[in-house]
C-alpha cells in the first residue's frame, strides 16, 4: 500500500498548467453561485484562474482519496480534481458555502499511472449535461466553465487499439460538496468477494472526523438533533441520505436519464447527480437500454438504477459499520425502497396529468410502459403526444377520431422494424448465444465459472429471438400492431382521466389544469446523444458556437415549439433549484451532414432535429 494512501482524506496538490487555454463555453447561472458577474468572465484573469494556470488567492489546492465499487468490484479509484480553497469552499453571496473542482487539472498522488487530464469531448457533455440537469429540476452539481487548450493526450477512444491525440480540458464543477460513497470506502474492511481492504482501515479516528464534518456541515438538523451521540447521528444521515437518492432516482426514471456507471465513487453524499461519464437519455423506451458500451453485463442499464443505487447505499453502511448498527440499514434501505415507490409514482402521475391518486395508478402506468416498448415509442416525445388527449364530459363520449388522431401522432414517434433490428442486436454472434443457451440447460456450472451471468444470457437470447421476428416484419404490419395497441392503451387512460372530474367539475378547466402540469413535467428538449456528438465534431474543428447554442436551448427545457407531438403554445421553463462517443463512420443518413441555421449557427437541416426522434445513424453511436 502506498504510504500517501494510508491516513488520507485529501492532499495538497498544484494544479498542471495549460498551454494556451481559451473558454469554450461557461454557465452564468452557475458562475453567480460563486460570486462570478458575467463582466468577470471577459477579464484575462478568468481563463487561467478556472484552468489551474493562476491559483485563487487565498486558495489552498487539494485533491481527494477515494475509492469504489465499480462494476461489483471494490478498486482503487483516483481523484484526478482539484479543489479549490480549503476543503475547496467558496462563500456565494447568500452565504452558502460551495466547493469549487478542478476537474482534468493534471496527476495527483492518486492517478496511479493516468495523466489525471479530461478531453474536450468528454468535457463539453459533462458541462452540457451538469446544467441540463439543473434546468430540467434534477438535483446535480453544476459546471461554471469548460476551458480547452492547445496541450494533448493520446486516447484510446474504443478501446479498439487505435490510440489519437485529444485537447486537454478543464471543467469547473460546483456544488456543496464532492464527499461521495467512496469517501467512506477508504476506511473499508476486507471484501469478502476480493479480499480488498480501504487504504485507511482501521482508522476510526479519521472515519468520526469525517461523519462529524459531513453531518455538521450538510446535514446540521442531524447534528442538532444529536449533538453528542455520533452513533446516533450516523443512523439520521443514512436515514436521510436513503431519502435524497430514492429522489434523485426516481427523478432520473422519469426523465428517462440513464447514468452509465453508477459505481460508489460517482454517489454524492448529499443526493445530487454527480460524475458526467457515459451518461444518456433514452431515445426509444427499452427498459434494459445500456447507455455505456462497457457495460457487457447491463449492471447499469436504464432499469436497473433503482436496484444498484440500493446496492450501493449497502456498501456505503458497510464502510460505516463501525458507527452503524445492521438494524439501522435495514430500515433505512426499507425507507428508501418505500419513498423511492412513492416518489416515481407521483412524478409519473404529472407527467399523465392525473389529478388524483388511485390505486390502479402503477398498473396504468406498466401499461404504458410496456406500449411503448413493444412499439418503440420515443419515450421525451410519447409523453409529449399525449398531452393531446382531453378528458371526456362522460366515459362514454371521447370520440374515436379523437383517439385515431392521438394514435397518428404517436406512431410517427414508434419506431420502423429496421430500426428495431438494429437495437435488438445481441452483443454476442448467433452461434455462441445458442451454444451458451444449451449451456444453460444442461451445465450451468460451466456458465458460472466462465464468469457469465444467466439473467444477462437470457437477454442476449430474447434480443436474438426478437431480432429473427423483426426481420420478417414489413413496415405495414408494425403500423397495424402499433395502432392496435396504442387504441387499447389510450381507451384505458381516457376512462381513467374521466374519474378524476367530481360532480359539477369545469371540465374545460380540469383539462387547462391538466395541459399546464404536463407541459411543467414532460420536456420538450433533451440532451440527446447525436445531438450532442455534432455539437462535439463541431468542437473539435475549432467552432464551440453550437456548445453555446446548445446551452442556450438547455435552459428551456419545457419550452414547447410546433412539430409533431408539440401540444400548443410556448410555456416557459421552470427555474428548478472519462466519455466516449463515435460513431460508425460508414454514413449519417439523413440530417446528418447537411448544413441549414438555427440562430445563426450552422448545425442541421431544420429546428425540429433537436426535438425529433434521432435518425438513423445515430443508433450506431457509442458511448464508454
Amino acid at each position: 500500500m502506498s504510504g500517501v494512501w494510508a491516513g488520507a482524506c485529501f492532499s495538497r496538490v498544484r494544479p498542471t498548467p495549460l498551454s494556451n487555454p481559451r473558454l469554450v463555453a461557461h454557465s452564468p447561472s452557475a458562475l453567480r453561485l460563486l460570486g462570478l458577474s458575467p463582466d468577470q468572465v471577459s477579464r484575462p484573469g478568468f481563463v487561467g484562474y478556472m484552468s489551474g494556470n493562476k491559483i485563487l488567492p487565498g486558495s489552498e489546492p487539494a485533491s481527494h482519496c477515494y475509492c469504489g465499487y465499480q462494476f461489483w468490484t471494490l478498486l482503487w479509484t483516483t481523484g484526478r480534481w482539484l479543489c479549490v480553497a480549503t476543503w475547496g469552499e467558496v462563500v456565494g453571496p447568500g452565504g452558502q458555502r460551495w466547493e469549487l473542482q478542478l476537474k482534468g487539472s493534471g496527476k495527483t498522488p492518486y492517478s496511479r499511472f493516468a495523466d489525471g487530464r479530461k478531453v474536450l469531448r468528454s468535457s463539453i457533455r459533462e458541462f452540457l449535461c451538469s446544467e441540463a440537469m439543473h434546468y430540467l429540476g434534477i438535483p446535480t452539481t453544476r459546471a461554471g466553465s469548460c476551458i480547452t487548450s492547445d496541450d494533448t493526450v493520446t486516447r484510446d477512444i474504443l478501446y479498439s487499439g487505435h490510440p489519437i491525440q485529444e485537447r486537454c480540458t478543464v471543467i469547473t464543477r460546483i456544488a456543496p460538496t464532492f464527499i461521495r460513497f467512496g469517501s467512506f470506502e477508504i476506511f473499508k474492511t476486507r471484501d469478502r468477494e476480493t479480499g480488498r481492504v480501504g487504504p485507511s482501515v482501521g482508522r476510526e479516528d479519521i472515519l468520526h472526523q469525517l461523519i462529524d464534518f459531513v453531518t455538521q456541515s450538510y446535514y446540521p438538523q442531524v447534528h442538532i438533533q444529536e449533538p453528542e451521540d455520533r452513533r446516533a447521528r450516523t443512523a439520521l444521515f443514512f436515514r436521510d441520505l436513503c431519502v435524497r437518492t430514492a429522489h434523485l432516482v426516481s427523478a432520473w426514471q422519469c426523465a428517462g436519464f440513464c447514468h452509465g456507471v453508477l459505481n460508489t465513487d460517482n454517489m454524492s453524499i448529499v443526493g445530487v447527480t454527480i460524475d458526467y461519464g457515459p451518461y444518456g437519455f433514452l431515445d426509444r423506451y427499452d427498459p434494459g437500454h445500456i447507455c455505456n458500451g462497457s457495460d457487457n453485463e447491463g449492471r447499469y442499464a436504464y432499469d436497473q438504477q433503482p436496484r444498484v443505487c440500493r446496492w450501493n447505499l449497502g456498501k456505503l453502511a458497510e464502510a460505516l459499520s463501525p458507527l452503524l448498527s445492521e438494524e439501522d440499514t435495514l430500515l433505512a434501505l426499507q425507507l428508501y425502497d418505500s419513498e423511492f415507490e412513492k416518489s416515481y409514482l407521483k412524478k409519473m402521475r404529472l407527467k399523465l396529468g392525473l389529478c388524483k391518486e388511485e390505486e390502479d395508478d402503477s398498473d396504468l402506468i406498466e401499461s404504458l410502459l410496456d406500449t411503448m416498448h413493444t412499439t418503440g415509442c420515443d419515450f421525451t416525445n410519447g409523453f409529449q403526444c399525449l398531452s393531446r388527449v382531453t378528458i371526456p364530459e362522460s366515459q362514454d363520449s371521447t370520440t374515436e377520431r379523437e383517439i385515431e388522431e392521438v394514435v397518428e401522432y404517436l406512431l410517427e414517434e414508434c419506431a420502423s422494424p429496421q430500426q428495431l433490428v438494429q437495437s435488438n442486436r445481441p452483443k454476442m454472434p448467433p452461434h455462441q448465444l445458442h451454444m451458451f443457451q444449451q449451456l444453460m440447460e444442461t451445465a450451468p456450472e460451466v456458465l458460472q465459472a466462465l464468469g457469465l451471468r444467466p439473467e444477462s444470457l437470457q437477454q442476449e437470447i430474447a434480443k436474438m429471438q426478437n431480432m429473427d421476428k423483426l426481420k420478417e416484419m414489413s413496415v405495414e404490419e408494425k403500423r397495424s400492431g402499433d395502432r392496435a395497441v396504442w387504441l387499447e392503451w389510450l381507451s384505458r387512460y381516457s376512462h381513467r382521466l374521466h374519474r378524476d372530474l367530481d360532480s359539477g367539475t369545469d371540465v374545460s378547466k380540469v383539462n387547462e389544469v391538466r395541459l399546464s402540469t404536463m407541459k411543467q413535467n414532460n420536456p420538450r428538449f433533451i440532451l440527446r446523444n447525436h445531438i450532442l456528438q455534432t455539437a462535439i465534431e463541431h468542437a473539435e474543428k475549432g467552432d464551440f458556437s453550437e456548445v453555446r447554442h446548445l446551452y442556450q436551448m438547455l435552459q428551456t427545457p419545457y419550452q414547447h415549439v410546433g412539430g409533431v407531438g408539440s401540444p400548443g403554445p410556448v410555456v416557459e421553463a421552470r427555474e428548478d433549484g472519462g466519455t466516449v462517443a463515435s460513431r460508425d463512420r460508414g454514413g449519417r443518413g439523413e440530417g446528418g451532414e447537411e448544413a441549414g441555421a438555427v440562430g445563426g449557427v450552422a448545425v442541421g437541416s431544420a429546428v425540429s432535429q433537436y426535438y425529433s426522434k434521432p435518425p438513423d445513424w445515430a443508433l450506431t453511436l457509442c458511448v464508454t
